[in-house]
């Protein structure tokens, strides 16, 4: 059966018929569903909800829920306190039902830190120099001894060429003043947020504080949280920030080799026994190969470079660098998850290498054009940029351009991953940017809707088609891990197969009018 979802309205059959999750094997290429568990009726339940109606029957195999499902604090749930469920958020109930729809889950692991207000810091406030968790975290002036000199305000300023090389996220030394019982104050590492305010007569503390990898108790930590979201029913852990771990005298500390690698795979072997497989994630430029060197040590890749390669693609009336990748991706077997939009920006740091300078910068301008925001790190230009935007917006909400690139998507190599936005047609939010105040940029989309807004939005076309798209991914048995797949591209048509054990499935397209069928 052929779609023909051109510039019309598809007047396509349902094809579900002939193909049903009963009488297909399992396998992990299933597309996934991206949202928080607060982004549809304000809890994880009407999510569930959601997801339980006939209209999502078959669509999704897996369920990437954002870590405010947790006990969190910031940063709308990467900065963790705990990872015990938030039950304002997500109950065990809600987990046993999506483990009952056949949907697994991706969850998140925050690596490097956790916040101020985590028991351990906590206890570390608490009791001091007495606390257990002294050394959980990592103490600035006894990580620097010896490497610099004292200052007048208590911290170690570590000697020049010791410091030369450091990669900072924000302005100054990453460092926490942290006052204990006694009135002595001592510098931690802190990598991320803070905010320090005195409240009767008591310092109080937001952030995220760096974790010491070299205290045993961390692994311990580390140990039961996997143990933890395992048993929360999930199957893929998400490694945030994991690049910041390895902290050494001299290095840039960020992705330190080789001692980055031997965190990562001493965590791999605390997550075997759960049979958790785990997805580093991390922002680097195509042209430095940390996506290649993650592939190499058996990790899935997440693919930064898909969404920014399919807006390109529109732009330039041009298939040849989706090519390229996908022809990359297939002769280097990488095992990837593909996304277009997500909880963060666009990305576009990650092209440098894939496209000319010049091409970035382009894409840029449209999108900032389309009503983006650009972001860079802490006001140095082309350093590290992404564009914040809603997918559909950036496609200039045109609802064909919409479709083809979810087509794109979902006939590319790998885990398709749908950010909920994207699905229900969103756009851009400067509402949400607006009550979001600093830092309000990353709200433009995540926008939340009640249960009756998205059930009202299933009746859309563009939602309905993305739907029947993505239904046809998660049963057609051609799409497994050991497909045959071939991207053809003649200037603006590309053609893209799979072929498993004489099971068939393509995407033919044209970038220029935005035409395309499938099959």
């Amino acid at each position: 059966m052929t779609h023909d979802l051109g510039p019309m309205p598809s007047t396509s059959p349902d094809h579900t018929s002939e193909h049903t999750l009963d009488n297909i094997p399992k396998h992990k290429l299933g597309p996934m569903l991206n949202a928080y568990p607060d982004s549809i009726g304000g809890n994880l339940k009407a999510m569930v909800d959601f997801l339980d109606r006939p209209e999502l029957a078959d669509v999704f195999s897996s369920f990437y829920i954002l870590p405010s499902l947790y006990h969190t604090d910031l940063d709308r749930g990467f900065s963790v306190q705990d990872y015990d469920l938030d039950e304002s958020m997500a109950t065990r109930d809600d987990l046993d039902r999506l483990s009952d729809l056949g949907i697994d889950l991706k969850l998140d692991f925050i690596l490097n830190h956790a916040s101020v207000l985590s028991p351990q810091f906590q206890d570390l406030l608490t009791f001091g120099d007495d606390s257990t968790y002294r050394d959980f975290f990592i103490d600035w002036n006894r990580f620097w001894d010896g490497h610099g000199e004292m200052t007048a305000e208590g911290y170690i300023q570590p000697d020049p060429d010791v410091i030369k090389d450091m990669f900072f996220r924000k302005p100054g030394l990453p460092l926490l003043m942290v006052e204990f019982p006694d009135g002595s104050r001592h510098p931690y590492w802190n990598t991320f947020y803070q905010k320090v305010w005195r409240e009767d007569g008591k310092l109080k503390y937001l952030g995220q504080m760096d974790l010491n990898v070299k205290s045993p108790l961390v692994w311990d930590f580390y140990s039961d949280t996997l143990g933890t979201l395992a048993g929360y029913g999930a199957k893929l852990v998400r490694l945030d920030a994991f690049a910041y771990t390895s902290k050494e005298v001299g290095a840039k500390n960020f992705l330190n080799e080789p001692e980055t690698w031997d965190i990562l795979e001493r965590v791999r072997q605390l997550a075997a026994p759960h049979e958790l497989e785990l997805l580093p994630e991390i922002h680097a430029s195509y042209g430095e190969g940390t996506y290649e060197i993650l592939a190499n040590k058996g990790y899935p890749i997440y693919d930064f470079f898909m969404p920014g390669l399919i807006l390109d693609a529109f732009e330039r009336e041009s298939g040849i660098y989706l090519k390229r990748w996908t022809d990359e991706i297939t002769g280097k077997g990488l095992r990837t998850i593909s996304m277009l939009g997500c909880h963060d920006g666009i990305p576009l740091l990650d092209l440098k290498g894939l496209l000319s300078d010049e091409d970035i910068a382009k894409l840029i301008e449209t999108l900032v054009s389309r009503g983006g925001y650009v972001k860079d790190l802490h006001g140095q230009k082309k350093m590290y940029y992404q564009v914040n935007c809603a997918y559909y917006s950036a496609l200039g909400e045109v609802e064909q351009r919409m479709l083809l690139a979810r087509a794109i998507q979902l006939f590319m190599p790998g885990k398709p991953q749908i950010w909920y936005l994207d699905l229900l047609g969103g756009t851009n939010d400067y509402a949400a940017i607006e009550r979001g105040g600093e830092g309000g940029h990353k709200e433009i989309n995540r926008t939340n809707y009640t249960l009756d807004e998205a059930l009202e939005r299933l009746k859309r076309p563009l939602v309905q088609k993305q739907l029947e798209m993505i239904r046809f991914r998660n049963t057609n048995p051609a799409f497994t891990e050991d497909a045959d797949i071939s991207f053809e591209c003649d200037g603006p048509k590309i053609s893209i197969h799979w072929d498993t054990n004489g099971k068939h499935a393509e995407l033919n397209a044209n970038l220029s009018d935005c035409s395309f069928t499938y099959r």
